[in-house]
C-alpha cells in the first residue's frame, strides 16, 4: 500500500484497500439486513391486504439498501474536505427542498402533514436531507471559526442556519424532526466548544417554545394527556401507545418467534415504519432488543473514534456530528416506543422503512468512512 503526494506536499491520496474502518461496515451492512428482515415481518399482513403483495414494503426496502450502500461507498470514496467548499450548495439544496414540500401540489399529503416530494422512482423525504446538510454546514462552520465558538457572536451563524431548518419542518408539520434537529445542533455546538452559559441562552427559549407549541395545537396536546395516561383513551389518541404496549410486554424475554408477531396484524399502526422497535421486541424479546440497541452503541463508538482520529476539525466535527445524528434519532425512537416520551413519528435509523432514511444515512456513514480512509491513524499504518 502506498501514501501518495499532492504537489502541495500534503497527503493527497491513499491505497483504500485496507483502510475502510471494517468493524462500522459490518454494523451497518448487519443493521441494513436486519432492517429488511423486520419490514417483512412487520408489513407482510398489511402489505398482502392493501397492495395484494406480502413483498410490497420489503421490496422498497430492498431498493432503499441497495442505494444506500451505493451512496455509502461513493461517499467513502469522495475526499471528504471537498464538502467544506460545498457547503453552501448543500445547504441551499437542503432548504430548497424543505420549501418544495410546503407547497401544495408539490408537496405529498400525507395524514394532514406534507413531508414528501415525489420523484417518480422514490419519495423524498425533505427532511432526511436536512438533518445531513446541516451536519455538514455545521462541521465546515466550526472548523473554519473554532476560535469563535466561545462566542456569542461565532454560535449566531449555527444557531440561524438550525433555526431556520427547524421552522421550515414545523411548517410541515413534523414535530419530531424538529426536536431531532435542535437537539442536533445543541450537541454540535457542545463538540464546538460552545459555553455553558451560552447554551442556556438557547435552551431555556427552545424550552418554552417547545411548551407553546404543545399548548397552542390540540392535536399535539391530546398526545401528551395520552402519554400520561394512555388507557384514558385506548380507543383513540393513547391506542398506538398501548399497542406498542402490548407488543414488548408480549415479547418477554426472548420473544415470541420470528414473524410470529400478532400485533403487525393492523392492531399496531405503522409497525413497519415509526414503530417497528415493537415488533422487534415482540418477535426476540428484551434480550433481542438489547442486541440491537448494542449494535447502535457500537456503531456510535465507531464513528467517535473516527472523530478522535480525524486529520483536521472538519473530520472530527462531521463524524461527530452523524454520531450525534444517529444516536439522537435512536433515542427519541425507542424512548417513543416505550412510552417515555410523548408519542411522535421518526424512523429507527436503518431499520425502519422508508428509502429516503436509508439513503441518507448510509451516505453519511460513507462520509465517516472517508474521514477514517484520511485519517492519522490509517497515514501512520501506511508509512
Amino acid at each position: 500500500m502506498r501514501l501518495l503526494k499532492g504537489k502541495s506536499g500534503n497527503f493527497s491520496a491513499i491505497d483504500r484497500s485496507a483502510r475502510y474502518d471494517l468493524p462500522l461496515a459490518a454494523v451497518t451492512v448487519a443493521l441494513l439486513a436486519f432492517g429488511v428482515l423486520m419490514v417483512y415481518s412487520a408489513s407482510k399482513y398489511n402489505a398482502e391486504i392493501n397492495y395484494g403483495n406480502e413483498f410490497f414494503f420489503m421490496y422498497k426496502q430492498l431498493f432503499g439498501v441497495v442505494a444506500g450502500l451505493i451512496a455509502m461507498f461513493g461517499m467513502s470514496v469522495l475526499d471528504y474536505r471537498k464538502l467544506i467548499k460545498a457547503r453552501y450548495v448543500i445547504l441551499g439544496i437542503s432548504v430548497i427542498l424543505l420549501v418544495l414540500v410546503l407547497i401544495p401540489g408539490v408537496g405529498v399529503e400525507n395524514y394532514g402533514a406534507r413531508r414528501w416530494l415525489n420523484l417518480g422512482f422514490i419519495t423524498l423525504q425533505s427532511s432526511e436531507v436536512a438533518k445531513v446538510g446541516y451536519v455538514i454546514f455545521a462541521a465546515a462552520y466550526m472548523s473554519r471559526n473554532s476560535e469563535k465558538m466561545t462566542t456569542v457572536r461565532g454560535l449566531l451563524p449555527m444557531i440561524a442556519v438550525g433555526g431556520l431548518i427547524c421552522v421550515l419542518i414545523m411548517l410541515e408539520p413534523n414535530m419530531s424532526v424538529t426536536m431531532c434537529v435542535a437537539l442536533l445542533m445543541l450537541t454540535l455546538l457542545v463538540i464546538g466548544g460552545a459555553r455553558f452559559k451560552h447554551l442556556l441562552l438557547i435552551i431555556i427559549p427552545l424550552a418554552a417554545l417547545v411548551v407553546v407549541l404543545i399548548v397552542t395545537e390540540p392535536y399535539r396536546l391530546a398526545r401528551l394527556f395520552a402519554f400520561l395516561d394512555p388507557w384514558a383513551s385506548p380507543l383513540e389518541e393513547g391506542y398506538q401507545l398501548l399497542q406498542s404496549f402490548y407488543a414488548l410486554g408480549g415479547g418477554g424475554l426472548f420473544g415470541v418467534g420470528l414473524f410470529n408477531s400478532r400485533q403487525k396484524y393492523l392492531f399496531l399502526p405503522f409497525s413497519e415504519s415509526d414503530f417497528i422497535f415493537s415488533v422487534i421486541g415482540e418477535e426476540f424479546g428484551m434480550i433481542g432488543c438489547i442486541i440491537v440497541m448494542c449494535a447502535f452503541c457500537f456503531m456510535i463508538y465507531r464513528l467517535v473514534r473516527i472523530a478522535q482520529n480525524a486529520s483536521d476539525r472538519f473530520g472530527c466535527y462531521l463524524s461527530g456530528g452523524m454520531a450525534a445524528l444517529i444516536g439522537i434519532q435512536v433515542l427519541i425512537n425507542i424512548a417513543v416506543v416505550t412510552g417515555s416520551i410523548p408519542p411522535t413519528g421518526i424512523p429507527l435509523p436503518f431499520i425502519s422503512a422508508g428509502s429516503s432514511s436509508l439513503i441518507v444515512f448510509c451516505g453519511g456513514i460513507g462520509m465517516c468512512q472517508s474521514v477514517s480512509l484520511r485519517s492519522h491513524a490509517s497515514i501512520r499504518a501506511l508509512l
